[in-house]
């Protein structure tokens, strides 16, 4: 599976306008119904909350993957929203979270959103890469930037050592371990 194949023009939040956890989820649930993903956003959206429920997806560094693979899904997809302000979503380092990543699958889909979440799991350990995910403005930037192009490839060798916290790197396993 490659990321480009699950990250969609269409799937993208530039101005995330939520305020509150609840409103994030509620803004990015709303426009996987919207472009066809999603086939019932209340029930979308309580698969979301399930998964929050077992341990936070906001995994620091301002970075966020919520995720589920359920029946209420029509297609795999990785969703990306950006917040100028950042989000208050409970995230291990108790910072506010201004890249989102929500992975959706359908229920038969088997592994395909855990592909994904492993997949971005290695690419944000870039401090770089992250950096210019936050600096992006406008939709076209990031298609068209080197963040947009690491995002897409297959594989990529990541030379930078990571700088993230050990729990944050422990988080990133248990979201790549659990089948949810």
């Amino acid at each position: 599976m490659r990321i480009k194949d699950i990250l969609s023009p269409e799937s993208m939040i530039m101005d995330l306008q939520a305020t509150t956890k609840d409103e994030a989820i509620n803004e990015m649930a709303d426009l996987e119904v919207a472009t066809g993903i999603v086939n019932n956003k209340e029930k979308f959206v309580e698969s979301i909350w399930a998964r929050e429920k077992e341990s936070t997806t906001g995994i620091g560094g301002g970075i966020a993957m919520p995720h589920a693979r359920n029946e209420y899904i029509n297609k795999a997809r990785v969703l990306f929203a950006k917040s100028e302000k950042g989000v208050d979503y409970d995230s291990l380092d108790q910072q506010p979270v201004h890249l989102f990543f929500m992975i959706t699958a359908p229920a038969g889909a088997d592994n395909t959103h855990l592909q994904a979440l492993a997949k971005l799991s290695s690419l944000l350990i870039n401090p770089d890469l992250v950096e210019k995910l936050k600096a992006a403005k406008t939709l076209t930037k990031l298609s068209t930037s080197s963040a947009r192009q690491k995002l897409t490839r297959t594989r990529k060798t990541l030379n930078a050592k990571p700088s993230w916290p050990l729990r944050r790197k422990q988080k990133l396993r248990q979201l790549v371990t659990k089948s949810h």
